[in-house]
């Protein structure tokens, strides 16, 4: 029997770590199976564990999924390295003695002795600052830590378990991180796959993140079999988290309705309301009951193009959901989708895509040249 297997075999009331994983982690393509098993194994043990995965793939549900599949009883305390001040991440993590810095009226336990007993998950800690890492380092091969202003060796009992979206191998090699904390870290990795790889769960994990929302029947919209199918073909660049931001998006927007795989593409992956004409049938719906209606012109209700384009208030909210952005790459990727569409609308005119885009002839030109966009075309 392997150990995969003796893992499943254990229940104290019938339901193995296996079994238990599955209710933490939907989906059972053969990538998030190969996870589950090694999440199994490590958590049975005290080792530390290293959770490397892209942004948004779920790296803080494997970190509770360890945790609560782990023998530990005390509570899995979390810490994200990159969201606190580097000269506030000291004090948080091991605490401060009172007086030892201005405002530390009072002394005050840190997250290792909060967490002692049960698990201390620090998230992003790639990006944890490098005179912090050694002593992480030291409290790791020590299990003790000291407070900030303090003399004393507080012992501590907990798993610890490190997650981040960051190439250590490379921060290793720039000096950006501690080579020797990098090692102590690394002795479990698991490797979380990206939702492009686990395409095959995204049926499973669209149902279960619309029943997570608790909808009436009457506001929940209803995915046609083409619509899952156009949802398992994107990629997928912000993983688990942009599916869950998608799902939601379809709730607002077509609540109660049937989504197909053109609502999907048009209007969920592309930031884009529903057009004037699915517009007007849904508010008509919405107003059938109601009296005194005056009927508006169809031309009353059509305004610029420009109403139609994704808002730039749409990003205000990125940083909610993802840690960065390559500015300058998203933007230029945005211009060639729009110049070789203009083109192609055009039938590769480059003075009449030029008007489309509201761009002066040269200008455009240089832009193809700089962006290698090739056209048999007269430019004359």
């Amino acid at each position: 029997m392997n150990v995969v297997d003796k893992l499943s075999s254990q229940s104290a009331q019938g339901t193995s770590i296996l079994d238990k994983l599955n209710d933490l982690i939907d989906g059972d393509s053969p990538e998030t199976k190969s996870m589950k098993n090694l999440i199994a194994m490590v958590s049975q043990t005290d080792s530390t564990a290293l959770i490397l995965g892209e942004t948004g793939t779920g790296k803080d549900i494997v970190a509770q999924a360890i945790h609560k599949c782990s023998k530990k009883k005390g509570a899995l305390v979390t810490v994200n390295c990159a969201a606190i001040p580097s000269e506030l991440l000291e004090s948080e993590l091991f605490g401060h003695e009172k007086g030892s810095f201005t405002g530390a009226d009072k002394q005050r336990k840190g997250r290792f002795e909060q967490s002692s007993g049960g698990s201390l998950f620090l998230d992003e800690i790639g990006d944890m600052p490098l005179p912090l890492q050694a002593k992480l380092l030291r409290a790791i091969e020590s299990r003790s830590i000291q407070r900030v202003g303090g003399a004393e060796d507080i012992k501590i009992d907990l798993r610890l378990i490190c997650a981040t979206h960051r190439d250590l191998d490379k921060k290793v090699e720039s000096g950006e991180f501690r080579a020797d904390l990098f090692f102590r870290i690394n002795v479990l990795p698991i490797n979380v796959p990206s939702l492009a790889e686990r395409r095959t769960d995204i049926p499973s994990l669209q149902e279960k993140l619309l029943a997570s929302l608790n909808l009436e029947d009457a506001v929940r919209p209803i995915f046609t079999p083409d619509a899952i199918t156009a949802l398992t073909k994107h990629n997928w660049p912000g993983n688990v988290r942009e599916l869950k931001n998608v799902i939601e998006r379809a709730c607002i927007i077509f609540p109660g309705k049937e989504i197909t795989s053109s609502n999907v593409y048009e209007n969920l992956l592309r930031l884009k309301v529903p057009s004037v004409a699915e517009e007007q049938d849904a508010l008509w719906e919405m107003t059938a009951d109601l009296s005194g209606i005056t009927n508006i012109d169809d031309n009353d209700l059509v305004s610029s193009p420009e109403d139609y384009l994704p808002h730039p208030k749409n990003y205000k909210n990125w940083f909610s959901f993802y840690d960065e952005i390559d500015l300058r790459r998203h933007l230029q990727d945005v211009e060639i989708v729009l110049i070789e569409e203009a083109l192609e609308k055009t039938n590769n005119k480059v003075a009449l895509a030029a008007d489309k885009l509201k761009l002066r002839r040269t200008t455009l030109i240089e832009k193809m040249k700089k962006y290698s966009i090739n056209v048999n075309q007269n430019i004359s």
